[in-house]
């Protein structure tokens, strides 16, 4: 299933429409460059786990408008996330 799918699966977007698509997939790339520069790495979001699971969440907040509470919601994962992949959180 392609990421796009798989984000309107998880907030429930069961309609096709192409400026909501074209939205989606620009939250999605952000959300995607978010988490790599936080990881000073290229994430996998094409496999479960940690990476893919904070990215979804990233479109949620994002597509509800609050995504400045986003770090603040997830900041032991955010942490997690960076440290798995040879990073020091606050350096």
């Amino acid at each position: 299933m392609a990421l796009l799918d798989e984000v309107k699966n998880y907030l429930d977007i069961t309609w096709t429409d192409t400026d909501s698509d074209l939205k989606l997939t620009g939250i999605i790339e952000r959300g995607q460059n978010f988490l790599n520069k936080k990881t000073n790495s290229s994430l996998d979001y094409e496999i479960e786990g940690r990476a893919k699971e904070l990215l979804l969440e990233y479109c949620r907040f994002s597509r509800n408008g609050i995504l400045n509470e986003f770090e603040i919601a997830y900041l032991p994962m955010l942490k997690d996330l960076i440290e798995d992949n040879g990073g020091s959180y606050g350096l």
